[in-house]
């Protein structure tokens, strides 16, 4: 107590205050954002506030690196998911930033709905739309979803392709400015009680002009398995919208798939390149999905979704087609679609991704 009152007389309140501030850089530079960025669309709560919509945090609904989500309920009896940040995984307040500025900017039945923020003192938390069937991640990968409630036909698989395509058209095209997601996965991509897909977490987002060049990036950015080749290696190309289009191709395969494309094995166990192991099996005419296809027109649908995905995870970033021909391919019939050439990398795109993996953003 004397030691605190001695700091107290040394020191006054707002000396004090500029320490501190002085001491969290991250704080200050998400204070000068919500400063200068003007009047958000999304209103800002206190912490109590949070708590108090969570119930104290009762229910948690998930937990990743960035935090945990929280089910909580709004004033007018609105259900919605609190995300809050840990402190440890935002020491700059870039994801934070991010979150706040991409999201904000955006209207589009395919992105999710940012409600509100929260920035008080070091706690940190996003409060979005509840989206009662969660991430497309469970309905992809779930080993027993072939018994179990996760099983979805793949009518509803190709709408959730088409709809997670026009949200990224709408971030490519459909802003002022054009948003790059750079982590777009089944994790990311929520579902609402109709199935209707939201495209979720933009804490790694860019914000550029459609004439902007991001060639100057620095360090890998997404997930390993979905990382576009261009971004760990600048031999494949520049970085550009098209690096999510990779993402989306990649990710359209593991839902045909069933499966995630960084544990796929051959008959040797040896690790092999996802889309040369579909490649080989759409040249064979062999089934790739783990899933049931009962019909000619879930063939139809399969087969269309793997060509424009393959299309889509073509290594260099000029041979992939913006989001916008994407979803002509997809609502086009299948017999008018090309084949892409084959994949070329190899296992060694596995490997070399990696090698980056301790700076990835997983």
């Amino acid at each position: 107590m004397i030691m605190l009152l001695f700091c107290l007389k040394k020191f006054p309140i707002k000396k004090l205050i500029f320490f501190w501030k002085k001491q969290n850089p991250a704080h200050r530079n998400i204070e000068t954002f919500l400063r200068n960025c003007g009047p958000l669309q999304v209103r800002r709560y206190s912490f109590s506030e949070v708590k108090k919509m969570t119930n104290s945090f009762k229910e948690k609904l998930g937990q990743g690196g960035f935090g945990s989500v929280y089910k909580g309920k709004l004033h007018d009896g609105s259900l919605i998911a609190v995300k809050v940040l840990n402190e440890s995984k935002t020491t700059n307040g870039e994801d934070f930033i991010n979150e706040v500025a991409t999201i904000s900017r955006t209207s589009h039945v395919n992105i999710v709905s940012l409600l509100g923020f929260c920035f008080d003192g070091a706690k940190k938390a996003l409060i979005y739309e509840f989206l009662v069937n969660g991430s497309l991640e469970k309905f992809v990968f779930d080993e027993n979803s072939i018994e179990n409630d996760y099983n979805l036909d793949w009518e509803t698989y190709y709408q959730i392709s088409l709809g997670i395509a026009r949200g990224l058209e709408y971030l490519h095209r459909g802003c002022n400015t054009r948003i790059l997601h750079f982590d777009i996965k089944p994790h990311n991509i929520l579902l609402d009680a109709e199935f209707v897909p939201k495209i979720s977490d933009f804490g790694l987002a860019k914000i550029c002009s459609r004439q902007e060049s991001l060639s100057s990036m620095l360090g890998p950015r997404g997930t390993i398995g979905y990382i576009a080749p261009e971004i760990f290696s600048r031999n494949f190309g520049v970085i550009s919208y098209k690096s999510d289009v990779y993402s989306y191709g990649m990710m359209v395969l593991e839902i045909v798939g069933g499966r995630q494309n960084v544990n796929v094995q051959d008959n040797n166990t040896s690790e092999i390149y996802f889309p040369h192991w579909v490649y080989r099996r759409l040249e064979l005419d062999e089934e790739v999905s783990l899933k049931r296809i009962s019909d000619e027109e879930d063939k139809r649908k399969v087969k269309k979704m793997i060509i424009v995905s393959l299309w889509c995870v073509q290594a260099d970033p000029a041979n992939r087609p913006t989001m916008s021909k994407v979803i002509e391919m997809l609502e086009g019939s299948v017999d008018s679609l090309q084949v892409p050439p084959s994949p070329f990398l190899s296992s060694s795109s596995t490997s070399l991704s990696a090698e980056f993996s301790s700076s990835t953003f997983l």
